[in-house]
């Protein structure tokens, strides 16, 4: 009889011949038989949004200059921030990893129980069983992003992604599946998800035809397959195009909508509270210019804010997640994401007054009308270069530039060595350098031997 484990580390439950878990029966606690435990399973949002924090600290947006922050921030955002070969040790374990696996292991308990589970309709079973698709597929969308090599297609089918779990079998193997197999899962799961989910989710926590169309948009951006991005960029565009209007806060930026009355939010994926505080680069905040409200209301100083911005820091940091008391910072798919989605797509295939259009619409929300006006450009090229820009400017301190300067070391024009100084000491990352792939923990590899570590 299968029990449900509420376990912190699902990837060290499989080793060859080592098989750690351990299982506890607790009061309370019952096989998953009716449809509603599954129902209950994909409520569990304290789980479910979680997603990644540690590109918040590897992308060149970000810049930890203020000494005391250096030396007090723990070795593993060090590491992570300097692009170190290792970044934990045999003991420490990995959160972002881990929570992505544990994730997995949840949707894996629905998709393969759900469907012959008792006193549900077969339309709810099937929405569950897609909402647990649609879940798993950004887990692995993630871990790729950060343990595997960038999706390069010649290279694809023998670079190593990540383990591949497909059911709730503690001892499957953990084998590292090859970066193409796991791309044509996450794809797959979320074609197959799309039919049996309503258009528009009741909450944003949940999938909906509109996340799963999104979170197409960015595989197949990532996989460098435009035309496809653009399709479902657009697709999820038709859905839900609603923007905020920076200027309604500008002077009352408290009232900023929470993520379930966010409209702009397409599926609510959060990084919790404990990245606050990590400061802009000078880079950014020059490029954004203080005029934009995107500077004015989500970057701040310290300065009074002290009890809010708790560790010491200089310069401006990321601010947006406190404007409305939750704390969270918002990485889900979202409507200006699937909008210069798709003024990336356009560009790259000339069409040039197309994508600057979208550009443009962005901005207008963005800008007082006073201090906006539109972008211009003079080709193709150029106009690319405006929409990576306003990919800088709009997703600043979310981890997004990381995953950005990953996929963009592809093209040549964007392809950038970065440079940062900690502790009196000169980092450098070179385009497609093995530290753009996050090393796996040590103590995943000691307990599961057939998880083999990235080059370093």
């Amino acid at each position: 009889m299968k029990k449900i484990f509420y376990l912190a580390i699902l990837t060290v439950l499989a080793a060859t011949g080592c098989r750690k878990y351990v299982e506890i029966d607790q009061i309370g606690v019952r096989t998953p038989k009716y449809t509603s435990d599954y129902r209950a399973l994909m409520n569990n949002n304290s789980e479910l949004e979680f997603g990644p924090g540690y590109p918040i600290l590897s992308g060149d947006d970000t810049e930890i200059n203020d000494a005391t922050r250096q030396n007090n921030i723990t070795d593993i955002w060090a590491n992570t921030y300097t692009w170190s070969a290792k970044h934990l040790s045999e003991t420490q374990g990995d959160v972002d990893w881990e929570r992505q696996y544990k994730n997995i292991y949840i949707c894996n308990e629905v998709i393969s129980g759900v469907l012959a589970s008792e006193g549900g309709t077969e339309s709810v079973k099937q929405q569950i069983y897609a909402e647990a698709l649609v879940h798993r597929a950004y887990a692995y969308q993630t871990l790729l992003n950060m343990y595997s090599r960038q999706y390069n297609a010649t290279t694809a089918s023998s670079d190593l992604g990540v383990p591949l779990l497909l059911t709730p079998n503690l001892y499957a193997s953990l084998n590292r599946a090859p970066v193409e197999a796991v791309y044509s899962q996450v794809i797959g799961d979320l074609k197959a998800s799309v039919s049996k989910l309503p258009a528009l989710a009741d909450y944003n926590v949940r999938p909906a035809k509109v996340s799963a169309y999104a979170l197409l948009a960015r595989t197949f951006l990532n996989k460098r397959e435009f035309s496809q991005a653009a399709l479902y960029a657009d697709s999820a565009l038709l859905l839900r195009n609603t923007l905020l209007d920076l200027k309604t806060y500008s002077s009352a930026p408290s009232s900023l909508p929470k993520r379930l009355s966010d409209p702009e939010i397409l599926l609510s994926k959060n990084v919790t509270g404990s990245f606050t505080a990590i400061p802009i680069s000078s880079y950014i905040l020059n490029l954004l210019g203080t005029n934009d409200l995107r500077y004015s209301l989500f970057t701040n100083t310290r300065g009074v804010y002290g009890s809010l911005f708790s560790t010491a820091f200089t310069g401006r940091a990321y601010w947006r997640y406190a404007l409305n008391g939750e704390f969270l910072i918002n990485i889900g798919p979202s409507v200006p994401e699937m909008m210069l989605i798709k003024a990336e797509c356009l560009a790259r295939a000339g069409n040039t007054s197309d994508a600057l259009a979208l550009v443009n619409n962005l901005r207008k929300k963005r800008f007082t009308d006073a201090n906006y006006s539109p972008l211009t450009s003079t080709d193709a090229s150029d106009a690319l270069r405006i929409v990576i820009e306003e990919r800088k400017r709009e997703f600043f301190g979310k981890g997004f530039r990381w995953l950005d300067q990953r996929r963009l070391n592809q093209d040549s024009a964007f392809a950038i060595t970065v440079s940062r100084v900690f502790k009196g000491n000169t980092f450098t990352l070179e385009p497609n350098s093995n530290r753009y792939v996050y090393p796996i923990g040590d103590k995943y590899i000691l307990l599961n031997p057939e998880i083999e570590q990235n080059p370093r």
